[in-house]
């Protein structure tokens, strides 16, 4: 069986997990922790970083960081996972979807000027597969409405908008460290804050609203209740299985952009025959490599491939189905605007395997199963060319 995903295994993964259990401090903002926080960092230029239980977290603490209350509104694209949402509707505030870019799958920037209104307060935008939304044009706006953006950047650790980190542009950014990420915690996330104003008041909702991390630091002789918050530390077991996987951030990266250059190449040949489409990377971004997926005609193709797929023991995998046609998504959110590309779009896409340390083989026969089924697609009595 060729899995959809495998979250990174490295040999000396048990001795840092076992260290930690064996220590007995197994709580969090321990070594570890502060290791992890401090590679990032580094890697990404920021002012801090602070890790969390999950992506979902980290958006939570952005939310509040924002001061998301109740009427406030909040722009995204539909085609994201509910996390996204959830994080403000939790703060009452309104979220206002607009269409997607149908090459890159990304937000529409040309549509975010006509769903601002001035109940407006933060855009929220998701680098889908690690693919860089436009981030001059989106922080032209914010500055022209003094709005506030967060960067939903679960998939998008390595990844590059004209040279800088995503999570790094706006005024903050959130990652994901869930098993189907790149770099794995099994559930995890960390904020990036990329603003000196707000690191101090960060690190206060991410202690619960108290000032613990001073004490911890020594600044204070106790801590006590600041401000709202809530527990968003992860456990230090997680963080020591996440840190010997950042230690080769720039080896992981590499693997997987290689695994997705070979299914490229590979998968080229059907889309010159406008039987599939290929991802599309505009040339201001530098992916990351965290989803290889491929545009079948429609939902029935994409079923039927996933079906033939699975019959060869290979795991293939949809994707978001877009959140306004959700019961919530009706009673919470508002498409401002035509949905042309968001649904459609979302129903022909379907991702295939990859991880870190990916067979070639492997990836080749996945190929071989896909251009097999497109192969008996044409012999088809009813199939027809498209232009």
């Amino acid at each position: 069986m060729i899995n959809f995903n495998k979250a990174p295994k490295l040999d000396n993964i048990e001795k840092y997990v076992l260290e930690v259990i064996n220590s007995g401090k197994t709580g969090g903002d321990g070594q570890y922790t502060y290791k992890c926080q401090k590679i990032l960092e580094d890697q990404l230029k920021a002012k801090k970083v602070l890790l969390t239980p999950s992506g979902t977290s980290a958006l939570e603490i952005a939310a509040m960081l924002c001061n998301i209350s109740s009427n406030d509104e909040v722009i995204m694209p539909a085609f994201t996972y509910v996390s996204t949402a959830n994080a403000f509707i939790i703060r009452n505030a309104k979220v206002i979807f607009v269409d997607i870019d149908k090459d890159t799958m990304n937000i529409d920037t040309k549509l975010i000027e006509q769903a601002i209104t001035e109940r407006t307060k933060v855009i929220t935008i998701v680098h889908y597969a690690g693919v860089s939304c436009d981030m001059d044009e989106i922080m032209r706006i914010a500055h022209k409405y003094k709005l506030k953006v967060i960067e939903d950047a679960a998939q998008s650790l390595m990844s590059t908008y004209k040279g800088d980190y995503l999570g790094t542009i706006g005024d903050f950014g959130c990652y994901s460290f869930h098993a189907t990420k790149n770099y794995s915690m099994g559930e995890g996330g960390a904020l990036v804050i990329n603003n000196q104003e707000d690191i101090a008041l960060a690190k206060i909702i991410r202690s619960n609203g108290t000032n613990r991390n001073d004490f911890l630091e020594g600044k204070i002789n106790s801590y006590s209740w600041k401000e709202k918050g809530s527990s968003y530390i992860p456990s230090e077991i997680l963080v020591a299985y996440l840190y010997p996987q950042l230690l080769l951030i720039n080896e992981i990266n590499t693997d997987r952009i290689n695994s997705w250059n070979i299914y490229y190449k590979e998968l080229t040949v059907l889309a010159k025959e406008n039987l599939i489409s290929l991802p599309y990377i505009p040339d201001y971004s530098k992916h990351n490599a965290h989803t290889f997926y491929i545009k079948c005609k429609d939902i029935k193709e994409r079923s039927e491939l996933i079906k033939f797929l699975a019959e060869n023991n290979i795991q293939a995998s949809f994707h978001y189905i877009p959140l306004h046609k959700s019961s919530a998504g009706l009673k919470y959110t508002k498409f401002v605007g035509k949905d042309i590309f968001t649904t459609k779009e979302s129903k022909r896409l379907l991702r295939l395997p990859m991880y870190y340390k990916m067979d070639k083989k492997d990836i080749k026969k996945v190929c071989y199963f896909i251009k097999s089924f497109y192969s008996n697609i044409k012999k088809s009595p009813n199939f027809e060319e498209t232009s």
